[in-house]
């Protein structure tokens, strides 16, 4: 035991060690910043962002999830930072058994390996907060362990403070949008994913919204196999969806379609989100050796929204639909965005164009073209930028983060499947007869069952 001790002991100083370099090298950033805008000289952004890029890499863990989400939104850092944090990559090295067998004793006691009829050495995941080892119960039922990597809380608030001092970086070059509430809103998110309990709570809500629908399945958790920091659920067999880029059109928009529901329906129903559509977060299952359906893997990242901001949604949607300038500002007073003029709005009508976009003509489409899905919003984005300088700051409002980032990693998702669909029809499907106290009832029920 005093051997194990001292590895992790080993472990843990290194990670400090990296945290601290890290700090002195963000630091060192900022100094050569402040020096050159002292003395007036230009700010070479590609260099800096190059820099940063290179500080972060060498972090495995939250902060590479949190620079990778900057990077979708617009202005939130330069264009040249939002190019370099997109390469960021978040796959952690996973932990060795040695580390996997004192975490699970940990979590589940010294007898933790009796409890399951057998428990894979190696990850069949590793991602920046934890890994997943393949397991089975006692009747050899296979199960997914999500375990969360050590000393992750310390992690975490590291990291955080490591993203404060990018965001005082860019607060630095007269930004054109004031990134107060998007520090906030990460932070807290953050924070939840830490938390496999409530990731438990949250697979609840999307089992009670998808219990009758033959085409999303919703793994089941295993509560007395699971704690805040491990979280056992049933292993739900599938393929990636990658894995169907070559497979014929009809196939690649049956995927889409089901995905387009598998995100758009618990929020125009119950103003909930999953704000990570990650390609890794979903698996295709099929019948006869077609495809039929998706399996949801990962809930440490659901945003649940006021019914009014769904309902503002709705009409931000229906003004642009209709040329109703009216209900576009109410739309976007009900998002929290404050001081509207009529220059701001046509601003913000910019990359709500470009969101609700293929949402807006009723044919069948591809969600954008000529645009690989790296670069998706990214023009726009830039746009943005550029408009905003006349103006800024403006400060966005934190409910606009996580809707933003969602619809950018789900537009992706679609141009990966290059699916050609009527997204008109089947975003007004999911919008049909929507009615705000409707919403807020069935969002109380679905929550008070889950336990949230």
């Amino acid at each position: 035991m005093a051997v194990e001790r001292d590895r992790e002991g080993n472990r843990f100083s290194a990670r400090v060690g990296r945290y601290a370099r890290v700090g002195a090298n963000m630091s060192g950033l900022a100094a050569k910043m402040a020096g050159a805008r002292l003395f007036g000289a230009e700010i070479d952004k590609s260099a800096n962002a190059a820099e940063i890029r290179e500080v972060l890499g060498n972090l495995k863990g939250p902060m590479m999830k949190v620079a990778q989400l900057l990077a979708t939104i617009p202005d939130a850092v330069p264009p040249e930072y939002a190019a370099e944090l997109a390469n960021l990559q978040s796959n952690a090295p996973p932990m060795g058994w040695g580390f996997v067998k004192r975490r699970m004793r940990a979590e589940l006691g010294a007898g933790w390996q009796e409890k399951f009829g057998s428990f894979d050495h190696q990850p069949a995941a590793a991602a920046s907060l934890g890994q997943v080892h393949r397991a089975s119960d006692h009747a050899g039922n296979p199960l997914a362990c999500k375990l969360q990597y050590p000393d992750m809380d310390s992690a975490v608030e590291a990291d955080l403070s490591q993203f404060d001092m990018l965001l005082a970086l860019h607060r630095r070059m007269r930004p054109a949008i004031d990134t107060a509430d998007i520090g906030v809103e990460i932070s807290d998110r953050l924070r939840e994913e830490l938390d496999y309990t409530r990731e438990a709570r949250h697979a609840a809500v999307y089992r009670h919204i998808f219990e009758q629908d033959p085409e999303i399945n919703i793994p089941s958790v295993l509560p007395e196999l699971s704690t805040r920091r491990l979280l056992t659920m049933s292993w739900l067999s599938g393929h990636p969806l990658l894995s169907y880029k070559e497979h014929a059109l009809e196939e690649r928009n049956e995927i889409a379609r089901i995905m387009f529901k598998a995100w758009w329906a618990p929020f125009s129903h119950y103003g909930v989100i999953h704000g990570d559509p990650h390609l890794g977060n979903y698996t295709v299952f099929e019948q006869d050796g077609r495809p039929v359906g998706i399996n949801l893997l990962d809930f440490g990242c659901i945003r649940i929204f006021p019914p009014g901001f769904v309902q503002g949604v709705v009409d931000l949607y229906l003004g642009l639909l209709e040329d109703d300038q009216a209900r576009v500002i109410s739309a976007y007073e009900r998002w929290g965005f404050k001081g509207l003029t009529k220059e701001l709005i046509e601003i913000l009508n910019i990359w709500a164009r470009f969101i609700y976009g293929p949402l807006l003509t009723d044919r069948v489409r591809p969600i954008a073209e000529g645009i690989s899905p790296g670069a998706y919003g990214r023009k726009e984005a830039f746009r943005v930028h550029q408009a905003l300088k006349e103006l800024g700051p403006v400060r966005v409002p934190r409910y606009f983060v996580f809707m933003d980032r969602a619809a950018i990693g789900l537009g992706s998702v679609f141009l990966h499947l290059q699916a050609e669909l009527n997204y008109f029809r089947l975003f007004n499907e999911q919008i049909e007869a929507f009615d705000e106290a409707v919403l807020a009832e069935k969002q109380s029920d679905v929550l008070k069952a889950a336990g949230l």
